[in-house]
């Protein structure tokens, strides 16, 4: 069981920026994030596999948010630019812990999830 803690959400005001973390306990083969605004579904936001730091992202997110990952740390970060009301939500950190051909479904592991929150 890998174990997913993330940190570094938030109050900012549209047009900042704000850089979120997440530690796993264990290696893992992609990481990615996730959110969810109340009374939505959780949408996927970006994610990065680890042998290769290969990305993708939502088009919501592309241009503005960058996804990261320290392989030595077993940490993955997503840079969050030039954010909008309407990127408010709980941002959840997740984890493969081997190759899948998805890269927004299949996670075997999820964290508790920070609240990131844009004001207008």
């Amino acid at each position: 069981q890998v174990q997913l803690v993330e940190s570094g959400g938030g109050l900012v005001q549209a047009g900042g920026s704000l850089r979120l973390s997440c530690a796993a306990s264990a290696r893992t083969f992609t990481m990615g994030w996730f959110r969810q605004a109340p009374g939505k579904e959780r949408q996927f936001v970006a994610a990065i596999r680890g042998p290769t730091s290969s990305t993708y992202y939502a088009n919501s997110v592309k241009g503005r948010f960058t996804i990261s990952r320290d392989n030595a740390k077993n940490t993955v970060h997503l840079q969050m630019n030039s954010l909008k009301p309407e990127d408010t939500a709980v941002y959840y950190c997740a984890a493969q812990q081997s190759y899948r051909t998805s890269w927004d479904g299949e996670y075997d592991y999820w964290g508790q999830g920070t609240q990131v929150t844009v004001s207008s």
